[in-house]
């Protein structure tokens, strides 16, 4: 069934509405429950996330939440940054793409909802094997107050912090992550962690109090 909160974000979507409205059909089609999180369609199976539809610049994509468990036999799979452990991406850039892989597609999406109904997870990697960027070491080293609120955060949220302030090939894209970031993590939130109480979903925030109603 689809869900009306999606059917607006799409309506919005001017370059990729056509594509996320054919991928979201096919999703539907597997029997996914439809829901919006993150700001993006997000397709759930017993209430667990499953595949997001993301739009980006140069295409639109499905994202698969545990997609480093799939077989991937037709090497469809985009790892989408060097650090990222379990999600694997397919992506598109017209319609006939898309039209053209729908059984594929289906085949990924099905094996995809037989993990999670394993209860598959992927294993997380040890926090010492992500290396701390040179630009947080040193806002780190320069800021005690900075480094011990960091220090304190769970390994997991200090491993989130770390990919993505490693993403951007340019220093001062880094910098720019650094300081956008500091504040959160001075008061001791991870990357997800929800700054404003009213998430439905705490200590994540999934984006769902911005429809609650006042």
């Amino acid at each position: 069934m689809k869900n009306p909160k999606v059917d607006l974000v799409i309506s919005k979507d001017s370059k990729w509405e056509n594509e996320v409205e054919k991928l979201r059909t096919i999703l539907l089609d597997c029997s996914l429950t439809e829901e919006l999180k993150w700001d993006s369609p997000c397709y759930l199976y017993n209430k667990k996330n499953i595949i997001l539809i993301h739009s980006f610049k140069d295409y639109c994509a499905i994202s698969f939440f545990n997609g480093a468990l799939l077989s991937d036999p037709n090497g469809l799979l985009i790892k989408p940054g060097k650090n990222t452990q379990a999600g694997r991406q397919i992506r598109f850039t017209n319609v006939s793409e898309i039209l053209k892989l729908e059984p594929l597609l289906k085949a990924y999406i099905y094996e995809a909802i037989e993990v999670e109904k394993a209860g598959l997870k992927v294993e997380p990697l040890n926090n010492a094997e992500i290396t701390i960027p040179e630009e947080l070491q040193l806002k780190l080293n320069a800021i005690p107050a900075l480094k011990e609120a960091f220090e304190k955060l769970t390994p997991g949220r200090q491993r989130v912090y770390n990919m993505y302030f490693s993403e951007p090939k340019q220093s001062k894209t880094r910098e720019t992550r650094i300081e956008k970031y500091m504040e959160r993590i001075l008061i001791g939130k991870g990357f997800n962690d929800c700054v404003c109480g009213l998430s439905q979903k705490m200590p994540s925030c999934d984006g769902s109090h911005k429809y609650l109603k006042k």
